[in-house]
């Protein structure tokens, strides 16, 4: 291997999508990959991003960058029913994975990638970000140290606006057999935050409901029908016998972002952000004894990106990236396996089913 591990970003689009937003400018910052290859369906953008990311080899076709013997480890950015398939052939051709999250459309497809990934002795990581954020670490790590104390209660909110109107590059969400709508992604990703903090669920009920049944699609101004979910509500308790509450929402105006409490015997903390934890800065505070919430400064060794990362959702992408290389290298490093996906999509089909079924659901394993 290569000084710098070789990366091939796969729906490296130049202009639009979350690669643009996130993977592509965190990678052009990492010291530990090369940006060696870009893979959009056409030509002309690969080699457009080629070029403004500073990319060594352009493809139009995954298949041909995962034979390419220059490529170390891919990435696989795409809409969440591509995911499966690409991610499979990139580890039956021998790469390293970071697939993002929802790892596969069902729990049977990420299922079937956990398995392939271990057989193949490979490293792979799902894009669950809030995991790699300095802030959440810094909260997870003062839970295990005892500021809390005994976990009494916990909760958790994130409400965006919104929901309403959307450009046709975006409505394709409106389909739930897609797999990528609030459940999966809002909730996902800051459900996972909370139980990489506080612990895993042992019970969930759970409201899932669609109060949103058209979008306006605002570049062909037409109405479109939603079968896909915009408000989650679910009360549980962890295994540790702590009760919880969440709230995850796209409502039509006036979202007020991130929250996550935690409530011990001993202590309080408090997360907050503008939007969902893996996205921006997330803003710690807490409280021992005492009914004042003081700021809480985040240690520098939770931050692994150097200086020049742009801020906002590159960050957290680049501080996963760090641990994903340093999982690849050997070296010792805590990151979300595909493992970790698994354990995520059962929770969230068990929260889908406690709704439809107007029940508490054990979520053990």
């Amino acid at each position: 291997m290569a000084d710098r591990i070789r990366l091939g970003i796969i729906g490296a689009s130049p202009t639009v999508g979350w690669a643009h937003r996130s993977h592509l400018p965190a990678i052009a910052a990492s010291p530990e990959f090369e940006l060696t290859g870009v893979c959009t369906t056409r030509m002309e953008t690969a080699e457009e991003a080629k070029k403004q990311y500073g990319a060594r080899l352009a493809f139009d076709d995954y298949h041909k960058m995962l034979a390419h013997p220059e490529i170390d480890a891919v990435a696989v950015v795409l809409r969440v029913p591509t995911h499966y398939q690409i991610t499979k052939d990139a580890l039956n051709a021998g790469k390293h994975v970071f697939t993002e999250w929802p790892l596969g459309a069902t729990i049977e497809e990420a299922t079937e990638l956990a398995e392939l990934a271990k057989a193949k002795g490979l490293r792979a990581v799902v894009g669950l970000q809030s995991r790699a954020a300095p802030t959440v670490l810094h909260m997870k790590e003062l839970v295990e140290d005892g500021y809390v104390g005994e976990i009494i209660s916990c909760s958790m909110r994130l409400i965006r606006g919104g929901v309403l109107e959307r450009p046709s590059g975006r409505t394709w969400q409106r389909d739930n057999e897609l797999g990528a709508h609030t459940l999966t992604i809002a909730a996902g990703h800051s459900i996972d935050a909370l139980r990489f903090v506080a612990g895993e669920f042992s019970e969930v009920s759970s409201i899932v409901s669609t109060q949103v049944d058209q979008w306006y699609e605002t570049d062909t101004k037409k109405m479109l029908d939603v079968t896909s979910p915009d408000n989650i509500i679910v009360s549980g308790r962890l295994a540790n016998g702590a009760v919880v509450s969440v709230h995850v929402a796209s409502n039509p105006w006036a979202g007020s972002g991130y929250r996550m409490e935690i409530y011990g015997r001993k202590g309080t903390l408090v997360a907050t952000s503008e939007d969902s934890p893996q996205l921006g800065e997330v803003y710690l505070q807490g409280s021992q004894g005492t009914d004042d919430l003081e700021d809480i400064t985040v240690p520098d060794k939770h931050t692994n990106v150097l200086e020049g990362m742009p801020d906002g959702p590159p960050k957290n992408v680049g501080q996963l990236y760090f641990q994903f290389g340093a999982a690849i290298r050997g070296e010792s490093a805590t990151y979300p396996d595909f493992d970790t996906a698994v354990d995520l999509h059962r929770l969230i089909d068990n929260i889908r089913l406690a709704s439809d079924e107007g029940r508490t659901v054990g979520t053990a394993g």
